[in-house]
């Protein structure tokens, strides 16, 4: 093999080395951020509904305090004959 190839396929070599250091270190990059974004919308996601069961006892005793104030707003108007 003469000097002049050798020495382009050395480059080769090398320039197909970085390549592949490169492609891993994006292809590991995804991986992560594909990861990351799975555990941030899980969190966001677990987040709202521990917010809702957290606060539900409240929004059914609001619920319970408007019929109540229904009713009795029904049995005044009743009682008016309206």
């Amino acid at each position: 093999m003469d000097p002049e190839s050798k020495k382009l396929l050395t480059d080769t070599l090398a320039l197909a080395q970085e390549n592949n250091r490169i492609l891993r270190s994006l292809k590991r990059s995804m991986v992560w951020g594909r990861a990351i974004h799975v555990v941030y919308w899980a969190l966001i996601i677990g987040s709202a509904i521990g917010a809702y069961y957290f606060i539900q006892p409240f929004i059914d005793q609001i619920i319970g305090v408007y019929g109540g104030a229904k009713d009795s707003f029904n049995n005044v108007n009743s009682l008016f004959g309206n």
